[in-house]
């Protein structure tokens, strides 16, 4: 597979994104150059989301994940890429204690979060906005509960599927409310290129970004296989689960519905004071 260049000059390419298997799974293509790119080479850059997302605000790299609840604050900078997309349909980020809570018990307690600017915690602000928040690396939070270090955490990646391995207790799912809300899927994290590098680029970044992803789930065991080492050791079968719940269709195109729920999660957050406005979100589309 290969995009077509744009000129006869390479160009390299900045790419951020996260250290975990769903990434890895998604930019196998371009990591390994199973995806031929003639006129842009990548270098791969790993960091959290929320690193990522404080980068962004400073045009750091030329393409980076970041979180849809930090887009308010790039829209500027960045435009929004049609693919690389993570959705939570019916699952995503997940409110877990050490006993059984109710949702107004959530006002009392500290509550571990990966960031104050990840979708995951504007998704929470939305489903209740009287909480203390205590910022940590989202791979310290299942520990931090257990520990008794904070009363509550909120978990993204793998988390979501070992809190109960752990004795954990789930107070609420926040994808499974935001479909109950809106009948939309959760938009997470998606990618963005710098509005500085032009269209003509900015697409070329888009259809190289959308082969890998299409490569990876054409090549799916060769592609886990590789995403294994930031799999953060869970079992082949677990990470292959965790993948397929955030790199399918909605990776590939948000599609009307896609773009409709991201716009419906801005609106809210915008509506609720929780994000600054406009709640529109820019794609950069073909023609």
């Amino acid at each position: 597979m290969a995009t077509k260049p744009v000129s006869g000059k390479t160009i390299e390419i900045k790419l951020a994104h996260s250290p975990d298997s769903d990434d890895a799974f998604m930019f196998y293509g371009l990591a390994t150059q199973k995806v031929r790119t003639p006129g842009l080479k990548f270098a791969h850059v790993l960091a959290d989301i929320e690193t990522l997302n404080q980068a962004a605000r400073q045009e750091i790299y030329d393409v980076t994940a970041f979180s849809f609840g930090a887009y308010p604050y790039l829209r500027d900078k960045y435009a929004l890429l049609d693919c690389g997309a993570s959705f939570g349909e019916g699952y995503g980020p997940i409110v877990v204690s050490q006993h059984p809570m109710k949702r107004e018990d959530l006002t009392k307690c500290r509550i571990a979060v990966p960031g104050l600017q990840t979708s995951a915690y504007l998704a929470l602000r939305l489903y209740e906005p009287r909480v203390e928040p205590v910022v940590m690396a989202f791979d310290q939070i299942l520990d931090a509960v257990k520990n008794s270090v904070v009363d509550v955490g909120l978990l993204i990646h793998e988390g979501q599927l070992f809190f109960s391995q752990m004795g954990l207790h789930k107070v609420v799912d926040l994808g499974q409310w935001w479909v109950e809300q809106t009948g939309l899927p959760l938009p997470l994290g998606g990618n963005a290129v710098r509005r500085s590098l032009g269209r003509t680029i900015g697409l070329q970044v888009g259809r190289a970004i959308r082969e890998s992803v299409a490569y990876a789930l054409d090549h799916r065991e060769s592609a886990v296989n590789y995403a294994m080492q930031f799999a953060r050791d869970m079992e082949p079968e677990l990470a292959d689960k965790f993948i397929g719940m955030y790199v399918n269709k909605w990776t590939l195109g948000y599609g009307e519905r896609g773009r409709q729920a991201v716009h419906e999660f801005l609106k809210r957050g915008v509506d609720a004071g929780l994000i600054p406005g406009p709640p529109d979100a820019e794609f950069l589309l073909e023609d």
